[in-house]
């Protein structure tokens, strides 16, 4: 007798170990492109959400719009939902990158939910700070209602890269308890130490105004007409005149107070209740949070042996996804996602609780600009962390005959001691945030190691890093002040210096970044400051050197007035790695490596998103000796499915002249641009149009035609800063509305 074949499984009922289902047996997607979730204040938040489908249920291709999250669901199953709520807005700037994630989830069995911000893309309101109470408790919300879907079971995960993985971790400290598992990528736990704005309380200069600037023509962006109808253009002149004035607070916070606290749930790790992948990459400054998440997560157990899995994933790349990974290597990360959403969210056993806590991408020496799309070197596995393979290993100046330090330890300084702010060095130091391209990379750093104060130490044989480097170093200033940027390198035979890993220092916040307090000129004090993580494996010849300077432009904005730093002393503590069991190492490797994969091949997707190489150049006035960096980055897409074109371009330039104290200036200009032809009526067919063709003409009844333009600038003198903001936007061409601000901060030892 033939046995029935069994029906296929529903995605209630999926609960396979194989997380690469989501193309090898992919289920079918159902698409809600404009739902909204509203507010207890009357705002709504604009969604995009994917469904996973039973096998039997017939689709209606075209039923993907609709203005509540159930329209078109009846009869889907109840599964769990992903969220990623962030402010980029998914009908444009993210939708290209969006369906390389969701509908894949959706592919798997979840439903995956991508929101926007409210005063972002579709939403209603105005944008709010970052990370304010208002996006937290909208999140909250958002959380609740994905919850009370009809197609969801009750459990959602969060899901996020910078933005969305900060709030990812901050919703979590809040305990929703909706609330099932997190994965965290390249986003931190503490606002001060690990963002965009200050590094060891010293301002970042390259990026301090760069992403003000930048957020300050993004909340400008309108809302699109074919969603939002007749009102968008008066709701746009309201975006514009209310949104924040970003760089006010940040520059008027300096220190490490309230307001840097709010959010940063290093202040509460305790509050942390439900799994956490934390997900970073080597190219990306936010790499040291997975370390702490992981220690801070260790300290809780030593009272709470419940308290959840944190898990870290490091890779060798830059601010971004790891399935898109740049530089490569790239893995399966979407698999890996899939992984922990089915141990966490479906209680699949997986195996996911006995990976090891760490696995981590460490990269071999390399010449510069030799591995600008793809790192070599190997993937090294911890099962636990802190690691008992990991210790801290002290390398120090020269010591006297008969000291039990070993010879390879210690290292003559070479450089000057005492060293000038007004110096001109830095130019090769690359990006402070880093998205993989070649130009936002560090450069041969031999050139600035000649005017720093260096030590350096041969590499023993296979010495391997991993983890968090600190310095401790004893300096005096000639003023009341002073920063200085420490850096870590790997130093070939032919003397090509790679930057491994850098730390910004106010010398100011030596006793700690909550309370600062002068300097007493000539007075030494005691440094003891970490330098981003880092991985390394240093080649058979190779030297370690620590650079420490008291000038790193356009990375480190200088202190007013020429200052000398004198370095009295300074030890490198790095966290050397060594294996118990060599082969045992390599095999494992080879495992991890294996289990990890190579990201698949894209999805179809129907976004045509296109790019210009980013690039950096640096000129100089021969005659007064004023200096320029700059760097400019343009990308354009058109969006196939309703003919949206989005372009968006930025850049970034940093003056300043040598001996001239008074000389820093940055300059952001930011241009966006969003061009649709003619769309059928809004009010006939509301929701995003799907039928217009990407060669219609513009027509002043329904096609769509803005811009807008930014300009910021900055620059500081002994008191103060002084940051202006202009804004024009565009309607078909013609200027439609301005803003602009002035602000002046005054300096708070920075």
């Amino acid at each position: 007798m033939t046995e029935p074949t069994p029906e296929p499984m529903t995605p209630a009922q999926q609960t396979s170990t194989d997380s690469f289902r989501y193309r090898s047996d992919p289920l079918p997607v159902h698409v809600i492109e404009n739902a909204r979730i509203p507010l207890a204040d009357g705002v709504e938040l604009s969604a995009r959400v994917w469904l996973p489908a039973d096998r039997h249920t017939q689709l209606d291709a075209t039923q993907t719009s609709g203005d509540r999250g159930d329209a078109g669901t009846q009869g889907f199953e109840p599964v769990p939902a992903v969220l990623e709520y962030i402010p980029y807005r998914k009908n444009d700037m993210t939708a290209a990158r969006d369906q390389t994630i969701h509908p894949e989830f959706a592919r798997a069995g979840y439903a995956s939910v991508r929101v926007d911000l409210r005063g972002c893309g579709d939403s209603t309101g105005v944008m709010t700070d970052e990370y304010s109470a208002t996006e937290l408790d909208d999140g909250l919300q958002t959380l609740a209602w994905i919850a009370a879907q009809p197609w969801c079971n009750g459990k959602v995960g969060i899901i996020g890269k910078s933005w969305g993985g900060f709030n990812g971790l901050q919703l979590a400290a809040l305990r929703p308890p909706e609330l099932a598992a997190v994965i965290t990528v390249c986003s931190t736990d503490d606002r001060y130490a690990d963002d965009v704005h200050y590094n060891g309380g010293a301002i970042v200069g390259d990026q301090m105004l760069s992403w003000a600037s930048t957020m300050w023509a993004y909340n400008a962006r309108p809302q699109d007409p074919a969603v939002a109808g007749a009102g968008w253009l008066e709701d746009w002149k309201h975006r514009i005149d209310e949104s924040p004035n970003n760089i006010a607070e940040w520059l008027g916070h300096q220190r490490r107070d309230a307001y840097w606290k709010h959010a940063s749930v290093c202040e509460t790790p305790e509050a942390i209740e439900v799994p956490v992948l934390a997900v970073g990459g080597l190219q990306d400054e936010y790499r040291t949070t997975l370390f702490r998440l992981m220690e801070n997560a260790a300290e809780q157990r030593r009272t709470n042996p419940d308290y959840p899995p944190i898990h870290a994933l490091l890779g060798g790349h830059a601010h971004n996804y790891p399935h898109q990974a740049a530089p490569g290597p790239g893995y399966d990360f979407i698999g890996e996602a899939i992984r922990w959403w089915d141990k966490w969210m479906k209680g699949v056993d997986n195996g996911v609780q006995d990976d090891p806590q760490l696995r981590a991408f460490v990269p071999d020496s390399a010449p510069i600009g030799s591995d600008r799309e793809t790192r070599s070197g190997r993937w090294v596995a911890e099962q636990v962390w802190p690691s008992p393979q990991v210790a801290e290993v002290e390398y120090g100046t020269a010591t006297p005959a008969g000291s039990a330090t070993p010879a390879a330890l210690t290292a003559t300084p070479a450089g000057p001691r005492t060293l000038s702010s007004s110096v001109l060095l830095g130019f090769d130091g690359g990006s402070w945030l880093q998205f993989g391209e070649a130009a936002g990379i560090p450069g041969d750093q031999a050139r600035d190691d000649a005017q720093s104060f260096t030590l350096s130490w041969p590499a023993a044989e296979g010495l391997e890093i991993l983890g968090t480097p600190r310095v401790r170093a004893t300096v005096s200033s000639s003023a009341d002040r002073g920063v200085i940027a420490a850096r870590l390198c790997d130093v070939d035979p032919a003397g090509q210096s790679r930057l491994l890993t850098l730390g910004l220092f106010n010398l100011t916040h030596h006793t700690g970044h909550e309370f600062p307090e002068p300097l007493t000129p000539g007075t030494p004090v005691e440094l003891d400051f970490p330098l981003l993580a880092t991985a390394a494996r240093l080649a058979p010849g190779h030297s370690l050197r620590l650079s420490i300077s008291a000038s790193y432009w356009p990375n480190l904005w200088p202190s007013p007035g020429e200052t000398l730093i004198t370095v009295h002393d300074a030890n490198l503590l790095a966290p050397v790695r060594t294996a118990a069991d060599p082969v045992a190492d390599s095999a494992l490797s080879a495992r991890v490596t294996a289990a990890l994969g190579t990201p698949p091949e894209p999805p179809e997707n129907t976004i045509d998103a296109d790019y210009a190489p980013m690039t950096r150049t640096l000129e100089t006035d021969l005659v007064t000796g004023r200096t320029k960096v700059e760097t400019f980055t343009e990308s354009w897409q058109t969006d196939l499915a309703d003919g949206l074109f989005y372009y968006s371009s930025e850049r970034d330039s940093y003056f300043r002249t040598a001996g001239d104290s008074s000389s820093p200036e940055a300059v952001c200009e930011r241009s966006i641009r969003y061009r649709r032809p003619g769309l059928p009526d809004v009010q006939e067919a509301p929701g995003r149009a799907h039928t217009a063709q990407a060669d219609a003409p513009v027509a002043a009844d329904h096609g769509w035609d803005v811009e807008l333009r930014t300009r910021s600038r900055m620059t500081g003198d002994a008191t103060s800063f002084t940051v202006t903001n202009e804004l024009v936007a565009y309607h078909d061409g013609v200027p439609f509305h301005r803003r602009r601000t002035n602000t002046t901060v005054p300096r708070d030892l920075n």
